[in-house]
Protein backbone atom coordinates (compact mmCIF):
# COMPACT_ATOMS: atom_id res chain seq x y z
CA UNK A 1 0.00 0.00 0.00
CA UNK A 2 1.14 3.22 -0.75
CA UNK A 3 2.73 4.76 2.67
CA UNK A 4 0.81 8.66 1.81
CA UNK A 5 -2.20 6.89 2.62
CA UNK A 6 -1.59 5.98 6.03
CA UNK A 7 -2.60 7.86 9.18
CA UNK A 8 -2.03 6.61 12.40
CA UNK A 9 -3.86 7.27 15.68
CA UNK A 10 -2.14 6.87 19.01
CA UNK A 11 -4.74 6.32 22.25
CA UNK A 12 -7.28 4.75 19.54
CA UNK A 13 -9.19 3.68 22.36
CA UNK A 14 -9.76 6.79 23.91
CA UNK A 15 -13.51 7.78 24.11
CA UNK A 16 -12.73 11.06 22.13
CA UNK A 17 -10.29 9.77 19.70
CA UNK A 18 -12.96 6.78 18.81
CA UNK A 19 -15.07 8.92 17.85
CA UNK A 20 -12.82 11.23 15.74
CA UNK A 21 -11.95 7.84 13.87
CA UNK A 22 -15.08 6.85 13.12
CA UNK A 23 -16.77 10.65 12.14
CA UNK A 24 -13.03 10.73 9.90
CA UNK A 25 -13.39 7.38 8.15
CA UNK A 26 -17.26 8.77 7.36
CA UNK A 27 -16.21 12.25 5.82
CA UNK A 28 -13.44 10.21 3.85
CA UNK A 29 -15.54 7.37 2.49
CA UNK A 30 -13.85 6.26 -1.22
CA UNK A 31 -11.02 8.16 -0.24
CA UNK A 32 -8.54 4.93 0.04
CA UNK A 33 -6.77 5.82 3.75
CA UNK A 34 -5.06 3.15 5.70
CA UNK A 35 -6.18 4.09 9.35
CA UNK A 36 -3.54 2.31 11.90
CA UNK A 37 -5.21 2.09 15.18
CA UNK A 38 -2.70 1.89 18.10
CA UNK A 39 -3.54 1.24 21.91
CA UNK A 40 -1.96 -0.35 24.65
CA UNK A 41 -5.56 -1.82 24.36
CA UNK A 42 -5.95 -3.26 21.27
CA UNK A 43 -8.83 -5.99 22.18
CA UNK A 44 -10.84 -2.77 23.14
CA UNK A 45 -10.92 -1.74 19.59
CA UNK A 46 -12.56 -4.26 17.65
CA UNK A 47 -16.04 -3.04 18.38
CA UNK A 48 -14.62 -0.07 16.57
CA UNK A 49 -13.02 -2.12 13.28
CA UNK A 50 -16.28 -3.72 12.53
CA UNK A 51 -17.97 0.09 11.89
CA UNK A 52 -15.01 1.53 9.77
CA UNK A 53 -14.91 0.39 6.16
CA UNK A 54 -13.66 -3.23 5.66
CA UNK A 55 -9.61 -3.63 4.87
CA UNK A 56 -9.05 0.40 5.82
CA UNK A 57 -8.16 -0.62 9.53
CA UNK A 58 -5.10 -2.28 10.77
CA UNK A 59 -4.55 -2.47 14.57
CA UNK A 60 -1.51 -2.72 16.86
CA UNK A 61 0.45 -2.27 19.98
CA UNK A 62 3.58 -0.80 21.05
CA UNK A 63 5.10 1.59 23.71
CA UNK A 64 5.53 5.34 22.34
CA UNK A 65 8.63 5.62 24.86
CA UNK A 66 10.33 3.13 22.84
CA UNK A 67 11.90 5.11 19.80
CA UNK A 68 12.74 2.39 17.89
CA UNK A 69 9.10 0.95 17.98
CA UNK A 70 7.61 4.66 17.46
CA UNK A 71 9.54 5.42 14.53
CA UNK A 72 8.92 2.07 13.17
CA UNK A 73 5.07 2.64 13.44
CA UNK A 74 5.01 6.57 12.32
CA UNK A 75 7.52 6.80 9.08
CA UNK A 76 6.15 7.06 5.84
CA UNK A 77 2.79 7.98 7.54
CA UNK A 78 0.86 11.01 5.81
CA UNK A 79 -0.62 11.91 9.59
CA UNK A 80 0.10 10.67 13.26
CA UNK A 81 -3.07 11.31 15.05
CA UNK A 82 -2.69 11.33 19.14
CA UNK A 83 -5.19 11.12 21.37
CA UNK A 84 -3.12 9.37 24.34
CA UNK A 85 -2.50 11.05 27.85
CA UNK A 86 -1.86 12.68 29.43
CA UNK A 87 -0.49 14.53 27.42
CA UNK A 88 2.39 16.51 29.45
CA UNK A 89 3.89 12.86 29.17
CA UNK A 90 3.08 11.50 26.10
CA UNK A 91 3.24 14.44 23.68
CA UNK A 92 6.69 15.16 23.62
CA UNK A 93 8.27 11.83 22.08
CA UNK A 94 5.56 11.98 19.40
CA UNK A 95 6.06 15.23 18.39
CA UNK A 96 9.65 15.13 18.35
CA UNK A 97 9.39 11.47 16.60
CA UNK A 98 7.27 13.48 13.87
CA UNK A 99 9.92 16.11 13.39
CA UNK A 100 12.63 13.85 12.82
CA UNK A 101 10.91 11.98 10.59
CA UNK A 102 8.65 14.72 8.39
CA UNK A 103 5.75 13.22 9.25
CA UNK A 104 2.62 16.07 10.14
CA UNK A 105 1.19 15.42 13.42
CA UNK A 106 -1.96 16.30 15.19
CA UNK A 107 -3.12 16.01 18.47
CA UNK A 108 -6.03 16.75 21.08
CA UNK A 109 -4.30 18.17 23.83
CA UNK A 110 -5.87 20.53 26.44
CA UNK A 111 -2.92 20.60 28.31
CA UNK A 112 -1.23 23.82 29.21
CA UNK A 113 2.59 22.74 30.03
CA UNK A 114 2.21 20.66 27.21
CA UNK A 115 1.07 23.01 24.61
CA UNK A 116 3.79 25.78 25.95
CA UNK A 117 6.65 22.77 25.49
CA UNK A 118 5.42 22.70 21.97
CA UNK A 119 5.38 26.17 20.93
CA UNK A 120 9.40 25.57 21.47
CA UNK A 121 9.65 22.89 18.90
CA UNK A 122 8.44 25.64 16.08
CA UNK A 123 11.84 26.30 14.63
CA UNK A 124 12.61 23.13 14.88
CA UNK A 125 9.32 21.75 12.86
CA UNK A 126 10.09 24.68 10.08
CA UNK A 127 13.64 23.56 9.25
CA UNK A 128 11.82 20.16 9.01
CA UNK A 129 9.12 21.65 6.96
CA UNK A 130 6.67 19.49 9.04
CA UNK A 131 3.39 20.81 10.72
CA UNK A 132 2.73 19.81 14.02
CA UNK A 133 -1.17 20.77 14.47
CA UNK A 134 -1.90 21.21 18.15
CA UNK A 135 -5.05 21.48 20.37
CA UNK A 136 -7.10 20.30 17.70
CA UNK A 137 -10.10 19.50 19.35
CA UNK A 138 -13.56 21.04 20.98
CA UNK A 139 -11.73 23.20 23.68
CA UNK A 140 -9.38 24.10 22.19
CA UNK A 141 -9.84 23.44 18.91
CA UNK A 142 -13.32 25.10 18.14
CA UNK A 143 -13.08 27.50 20.84
CA UNK A 144 -10.06 28.91 18.64
CA UNK A 145 -11.51 29.19 15.79
CA UNK A 146 -14.52 30.77 17.21
CA UNK A 147 -12.56 33.43 18.30
CA UNK A 148 -10.95 34.14 15.50
CA UNK A 149 -14.38 34.40 13.34
CA UNK A 150 -15.65 36.40 16.57
CA UNK A 151 -12.49 38.69 15.64
CA UNK A 152 -13.62 39.07 12.20
CA UNK A 153 -16.36 41.82 13.63
CA UNK A 154 -14.69 44.49 15.06
CA UNK A 155 -11.28 46.43 14.14
CA UNK A 156 -9.52 45.56 17.26
CA UNK A 157 -9.67 43.18 19.84
CA UNK A 158 -9.75 44.28 23.74
CA UNK A 159 -10.64 41.13 25.20
CA UNK A 160 -11.23 37.37 24.26
CA UNK A 161 -13.70 34.94 27.26
CA UNK A 162 -13.49 31.50 26.00
CA UNK A 163 -15.97 29.33 28.08
CA UNK A 164 -16.93 26.16 28.17
CA UNK A 165 -18.98 23.60 30.21
CA UNK A 166 -18.99 19.79 30.03
CA UNK A 167 -21.88 17.93 31.90
CA UNK A 168 -22.64 14.21 34.01
CA UNK A 169 -22.82 11.59 31.60
CA UNK A 170 -24.24 9.24 34.28
CA UNK A 171 -22.22 6.34 35.57
CA UNK A 172 -19.44 6.05 33.23
CA UNK A 173 -16.00 5.47 34.15
CA UNK A 174 -13.61 7.57 33.05
CA UNK A 175 -9.56 6.68 32.43
CA UNK A 176 -7.24 7.57 35.39
CA UNK A 177 -5.21 9.47 32.73
CA UNK A 178 -8.26 12.03 32.50
CA UNK A 179 -9.10 12.46 36.02
CA UNK A 180 -5.64 13.00 36.90
CA UNK A 181 -5.33 15.91 34.10
CA UNK A 182 -8.87 17.01 35.39
CA UNK A 183 -7.86 17.10 39.15
CA UNK A 184 -5.56 18.59 38.55
CA UNK A 185 -6.71 21.94 36.83
CA UNK A 186 -8.74 22.26 39.89
CA UNK A 187 -5.71 23.07 42.18
CA UNK A 188 -2.54 24.92 40.83
CA UNK A 189 -1.28 27.05 38.68
CA UNK A 190 -2.65 28.72 35.18
CA UNK A 191 -1.88 31.06 32.72
CA UNK A 192 -3.50 33.95 31.41
CA UNK A 193 -3.40 37.08 29.74
CA UNK A 194 -3.58 39.89 31.68
CA UNK A 195 -3.08 43.66 30.90
CA UNK A 196 -1.32 42.87 27.50
CA UNK A 197 1.15 40.45 29.22
CA UNK A 198 1.23 36.43 30.13
CA UNK A 199 0.23 36.29 34.27
CA UNK A 200 0.06 33.30 36.51
CA UNK A 201 -3.04 32.92 38.46
CA UNK A 202 -4.51 30.16 40.49
CA UNK A 203 -7.08 28.07 38.67
CA UNK A 204 -10.48 28.08 39.68
CA UNK A 205 -10.17 31.08 42.16
CA UNK A 206 -11.47 34.18 39.78
CA UNK A 207 -14.91 33.50 38.34
CA UNK A 208 -17.37 35.10 36.20
CA UNK A 209 -21.29 34.90 35.36
CA UNK A 210 -22.42 34.72 31.65
CA UNK A 211 -25.15 34.22 29.53
CA UNK A 212 -24.88 31.13 28.33
CA UNK A 213 -28.45 30.88 27.19
CA UNK A 214 -30.50 27.84 26.57
CA UNK A 215 -31.06 25.79 29.07
CA UNK A 216 -27.87 27.25 31.17
CA UNK A 217 -30.35 30.77 31.19
CA UNK A 218 -28.46 34.43 31.80
CA UNK A 219 -25.84 34.24 34.53
CA UNK A 220 -24.70 30.61 34.51
CA UNK A 221 -21.24 30.80 37.09
CA UNK A 222 -17.86 29.76 35.25
CA UNK A 223 -14.01 29.42 37.02
CA UNK A 224 -10.92 30.35 35.29
CA UNK A 225 -8.69 27.13 34.52
CA UNK A 226 -5.71 26.04 32.86
CA UNK A 227 -6.31 25.74 29.22
CA UNK A 228 -3.98 26.04 25.70
CA UNK A 229 -6.24 28.85 24.58
CA UNK A 230 -4.57 31.39 26.99
CA UNK A 231 -1.21 30.55 25.75
CA UNK A 232 -1.64 30.16 21.92
CA UNK A 233 -4.17 33.32 21.59
CA UNK A 234 -2.00 36.25 22.40
CA UNK A 235 0.47 35.04 19.53
CA UNK A 236 -2.45 36.22 17.23
CA UNK A 237 -3.85 38.92 19.94
CA UNK A 238 -0.94 40.54 21.01
CA UNK A 239 -2.69 43.72 21.53
CA UNK A 240 -5.61 42.17 23.40
CA UNK A 241 -5.65 43.34 27.15
CA UNK A 242 -7.19 40.13 28.62
CA UNK A 243 -6.95 35.97 27.29
CA UNK A 244 -8.80 33.58 29.56
CA UNK A 245 -10.39 30.47 29.72
CA UNK A 246 -13.14 29.82 32.23
CA UNK A 247 -14.84 26.37 32.31
CA UNK A 248 -17.38 25.00 34.77
CA UNK A 249 -18.88 21.33 35.28
CA UNK A 250 -22.24 20.80 35.16
CA UNK A 251 -24.56 20.55 37.96
CA UNK A 252 -22.49 23.46 39.72
CA UNK A 253 -21.85 21.62 42.86
CA UNK A 254 -20.00 19.26 41.29
CA UNK A 255 -16.98 21.99 40.93
CA UNK A 256 -16.91 21.94 44.85
CA UNK A 257 -16.65 18.62 44.97
CA UNK A 258 -13.72 19.08 42.29
CA UNK A 259 -11.94 21.94 43.86
CA UNK A 260 -12.18 20.49 47.59
CA UNK A 261 -10.53 17.46 46.51
CA UNK A 262 -7.94 18.58 44.17
CA UNK A 263 -6.91 20.86 46.71
CA UNK A 264 -6.20 17.81 49.12
CA UNK A 265 -3.98 16.23 46.57
CA UNK A 266 -2.19 19.82 46.33
CA UNK A 267 -1.44 19.81 49.94
CA UNK A 268 -0.16 16.47 50.12
CA UNK A 269 -3.55 15.63 52.61
CA UNK A 270 -4.45 12.60 50.04
CA UNK A 271 -2.82 10.97 47.10
CA UNK A 272 -3.61 11.27 43.67
CA UNK A 273 -4.70 7.96 43.45
CA UNK A 274 -6.82 8.11 46.21
CA UNK A 275 -8.15 11.07 44.56
CA UNK A 276 -9.19 9.53 41.19
CA UNK A 277 -10.37 6.36 43.09
CA UNK A 278 -12.98 8.70 44.89
CA UNK A 279 -13.86 10.69 41.67
CA UNK A 280 -14.61 7.28 39.65
CA UNK A 281 -16.67 5.91 42.60
CA UNK A 282 -19.05 9.24 42.73
CA UNK A 283 -19.60 9.13 39.04
CA UNK A 284 -19.91 5.70 39.22
CA UNK A 285 -22.73 5.47 41.68
CA UNK A 286 -20.41 4.22 44.55
CA UNK A 287 -20.21 5.57 47.96
CA UNK A 288 -16.79 6.38 47.79
CA UNK A 289 -14.32 7.43 50.55
CA UNK A 290 -15.30 9.02 53.57
CA UNK A 291 -11.55 10.28 54.48
CA UNK A 292 -11.68 11.66 50.59
CA UNK A 293 -15.44 12.90 51.18
CA UNK A 294 -14.87 15.22 53.61
CA UNK A 295 -12.34 17.05 51.18
CA UNK A 296 -15.61 16.98 48.86
CA UNK A 297 -17.67 18.73 51.26
CA UNK A 298 -15.01 21.03 52.24
CA UNK A 299 -15.03 22.79 48.61
CA UNK A 300 -18.70 22.57 48.88
CA UNK A 301 -18.58 24.73 51.80
CA UNK A 302 -15.90 27.14 50.39
CA UNK A 303 -18.86 27.78 46.86
CA UNK A 304 -21.63 28.32 49.87
CA UNK A 305 -19.09 30.55 51.78
CA UNK A 306 -18.18 32.52 48.76
CA UNK A 307 -21.66 32.76 47.84
CA UNK A 308 -21.12 31.19 44.34
CA UNK A 309 -23.79 28.15 45.01
CA UNK A 310 -26.69 28.01 47.43
CA UNK A 311 -26.93 25.35 50.51
CA UNK A 312 -30.17 24.53 48.96
CA UNK A 313 -28.75 23.54 45.67
CA UNK A 314 -25.99 21.56 47.42
CA UNK A 315 -28.59 19.51 49.52
CA UNK A 316 -30.51 18.29 46.40
CA UNK A 317 -27.13 17.30 44.50
CA UNK A 318 -26.26 14.84 47.78
CA UNK A 319 -29.55 13.79 47.54
CA UNK A 320 -29.49 13.51 44.03
CA UNK A 321 -25.97 11.32 44.05
CA UNK A 322 -27.57 9.26 47.04
CA UNK A 323 -30.09 8.14 45.13
CA UNK A 324 -28.09 7.94 42.14
CA UNK A 325 -29.79 9.66 40.04
CA UNK A 326 -28.16 11.60 37.82
CA UNK A 327 -29.17 14.89 35.40
CA UNK A 328 -29.37 14.99 31.76
CA UNK A 329 -26.53 16.11 30.31
CA UNK A 330 -25.58 19.64 29.46
CA UNK A 331 -22.27 21.33 27.73
CA UNK A 332 -21.62 24.29 25.79
CA UNK A 333 -18.83 26.19 24.15
CA UNK A 334 -18.94 29.92 24.34
CA UNK A 335 -16.62 32.84 23.17
CA UNK A 336 -17.11 36.18 23.94
CA UNK A 337 -14.45 38.46 22.05
CA UNK A 338 -15.19 42.46 23.18
CA UNK A 339 -13.31 45.12 21.17
CA UNK A 340 -13.91 47.97 18.94
CA UNK A 341 -15.63 48.60 15.47
CA UNK A 342 -15.44 51.67 13.90
CA UNK A 343 -14.65 53.79 17.27
CA UNK A 344 -17.36 51.96 18.86
CA UNK A 345 -17.22 49.40 21.47
CA UNK A 346 -19.08 46.01 20.47
CA UNK A 347 -19.12 42.33 21.77
CA UNK A 348 -18.89 39.43 19.25
CA UNK A 349 -20.46 35.83 20.82
CA UNK A 350 -19.80 32.67 19.20
CA UNK A 351 -21.74 29.70 20.90
CA UNK A 352 -22.58 26.11 20.13
CA UNK A 353 -26.40 26.51 20.60
CA UNK A 354 -27.22 22.64 21.07
CA UNK A 355 -26.02 20.20 22.94
CA UNK A 356 -27.34 17.08 25.16
CA UNK A 357 -29.83 14.28 24.81
CA UNK A 358 -31.63 13.86 21.24
CA UNK A 359 -28.45 16.15 19.65
CA UNK A 360 -25.56 14.80 17.91
CA UNK A 361 -23.54 16.55 20.35
CA UNK A 362 -24.89 14.41 23.84
CA UNK A 363 -21.60 13.89 25.37
CA UNK A 364 -17.86 15.78 26.03
CA UNK A 365 -16.55 12.53 23.61
CA UNK A 366 -19.00 13.07 20.49
CA UNK A 367 -18.37 17.02 20.86
CA UNK A 368 -14.28 16.43 20.95
CA UNK A 369 -14.19 14.19 18.13
CA UNK A 370 -16.27 15.20 16.11
CA UNK A 371 -14.14 18.92 16.20
CA UNK A 372 -10.94 16.90 15.99
CA UNK A 373 -12.41 14.76 12.67
CA UNK A 374 -13.19 17.86 11.22
CA UNK A 375 -9.43 19.46 11.99
CA UNK A 376 -7.94 16.18 10.31
CA UNK A 377 -9.90 16.71 7.37
CA UNK A 378 -8.58 20.07 6.77
CA UNK A 379 -5.38 19.56 7.53
CA UNK A 380 -4.56 17.02 5.17
CA UNK A 381 -5.25 19.94 3.05
CA UNK A 382 -3.08 21.83 4.54
CA UNK A 383 0.27 19.03 4.55
CA UNK A 384 2.88 20.39 2.42
CA UNK A 385 1.17 24.01 2.47
CA UNK A 386 2.40 24.91 6.23
CA UNK A 387 4.98 23.88 8.75
CA UNK A 388 6.05 24.63 12.22
CA UNK A 389 3.88 24.40 15.35
CA UNK A 390 0.12 25.23 14.77
CA UNK A 391 -3.00 26.04 16.82
CA UNK A 392 -5.84 26.01 15.00
CA UNK A 393 -6.17 30.15 14.95
CA UNK A 394 -2.78 29.83 13.06
CA UNK A 395 -4.66 28.11 9.90
CA UNK A 396 -7.79 26.72 10.53
CA UNK A 397 -10.57 28.89 7.88
CA UNK A 398 -13.74 29.55 10.07
CA UNK A 399 -16.26 28.75 7.09
CA UNK A 400 -14.23 25.79 6.27
CA UNK A 401 -14.23 24.41 9.32
CA UNK A 402 -17.80 25.18 10.08
CA UNK A 403 -18.95 23.30 7.23
CA UNK A 404 -16.87 20.34 7.48
CA UNK A 405 -17.81 20.12 11.58
CA UNK A 406 -21.59 20.19 10.12
CA UNK A 407 -20.64 17.30 8.09
CA UNK A 408 -18.46 14.96 10.61
CA UNK A 409 -21.10 16.14 13.43
CA UNK A 410 -24.40 15.09 11.10
CA UNK A 411 -26.03 18.40 12.27
CA UNK A 412 -26.80 21.48 10.41
CA UNK A 413 -25.20 24.34 10.40
CA UNK A 414 -27.23 26.42 12.80
CA UNK A 415 -26.74 23.55 15.22
CA UNK A 416 -23.49 23.99 15.11
CA UNK A 417 -22.28 27.47 15.19
CA UNK A 418 -24.56 30.39 16.41
CA UNK A 419 -23.45 34.35 15.89
CA UNK A 420 -24.24 36.97 18.32
CA UNK A 421 -23.02 40.83 17.63
CA UNK A 422 -24.14 43.54 20.18
CA UNK A 423 -22.89 46.36 21.41
CA UNK A 424 -21.22 46.47 24.34
CA UNK A 425 -22.52 47.94 27.59
CA UNK A 426 -21.37 51.44 28.90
Amino acid sequence: MSTAKRIVFIGAAGEMCRVAIQRFAEAVEGADWKLELYDIRPEVLDDLVELLPSGSVSVGSFDLFDGVALTSAIEGAALVVLGAGPYIRTAEPVRAACIDNKVAYLDLDDDEASTRAALVLDAAARAAEVPIFVGCGASPGLTNVMAVDAARDMDSVDRIDVCWVTGDEGAVPFGRAVLDHAIRGFAGQCQTWEHGRPATHQTFVETDVFALGDSFGAAYRLYECAHPEAVTMPRRWPQADRIRVLGAIDPPPVNGVMRGVALAVQSGQISMDQAIDFVNDVMTDKTGSPAVWRHALSGLWGMIRRREIGAGEVLKYLAAAALRKHPDYRGITYVRVTGKRNGEQVVSIRRVPVSGPGTNLASMAAATGAATAAFMVLALEEIGQRSGVLAPEDWANPEKFYEVLARVGHAQLPAIIESVVVRAPQ
